[in-house]
């Protein structure tokens, strides 16, 4: 271990990515794994505990989703520099953790060379964003979903019917047809399930 050690924190629900990437981080003298955890609502607890200077944040984890928590440590613990590794290369989740304050944003598949290089670059201050994503990201454009568009379609990703979907959310079930209709158009689909699948898989949700 050298003074110039950066002290990292690892969230993915999957013990053997852990697992790897810990191994792999670990191997690099100048970089330190100091905590880790397998959920989103631990994720918070746990930088505040160990005070890492870069988390490694998986998007889907059990108990919050990894942009979710993004905003959270942004509010909670703004020293703490976050990089995105996921599997879910998705122009849509870019866009949406960039919004979140996020350092960096790359996929599972980065050359463990890349990956040690990414900490070091996003721990000195500077941005990491794959770039096949980021040209993605540029063609796609922003999520023309509104917050409560995207709310509805969660609901609807388990067969939900618009009855039980108002019920849940204090609303009319024509307000919610409504909404449907109009994520339908945004996303080109034939249904609401379609609509919720399409958004789900460009990242919007």
């Amino acid at each position: 271990m050298t003074s110039m050690t950066i002290r990292l924190a690892i969230a993915d629900d999957q013990a053997l990515v852990r697992g790897a990437l810990r191994a792999l981080l670990s191997a690099e003298p100048d970089l330190d794994v100091v905590a880790e955890c397998g959920r989103g609502d631990e994720v918070v607890g746990m930088v505040v505990g160990s005070r890492p200077d870069v988390c490694l944040l998986d998007i889907e984890m059990p108990g919050l989703d990894g942009i979710t928590v993004a905003e959270q440590l942004a509010e909670s613990c703004p020293e703490c520099r976050v990089l995105v590794v996921t599997t879910f290369g998705r122009p849509g989740y870019l866009r949406r953790a960039m919004d979140a304050g996020v350092a960096g944003f790359i996929v599972k598949d980065t050359p463990a060379s890349e990956l040690a290089q990414a900490v070091r670059t996003v721990h000195g201050g500077g941005r990491v964003i794959d770039p096949e994503l980021a040209a993605e990201s540029l063609v796609e454009g922003h999520n023309p979903l509104t917050e409560r568009e995207q709310e509805i379609l969660r609901l609807a990703e388990d067969g939900s019917s618009i009855t039980v979907i108002a019920d849940r959310l204090s609303l009319s079930t024509g307000t919610v047809r409504n909404h449907v209709s109009s994520a339908i158009g945004k996303t080109h689909s034939a249904n609401r399930a379609e609509a919720a699948r399409n958004a789900r898989e460009l990242g919007w949700l």
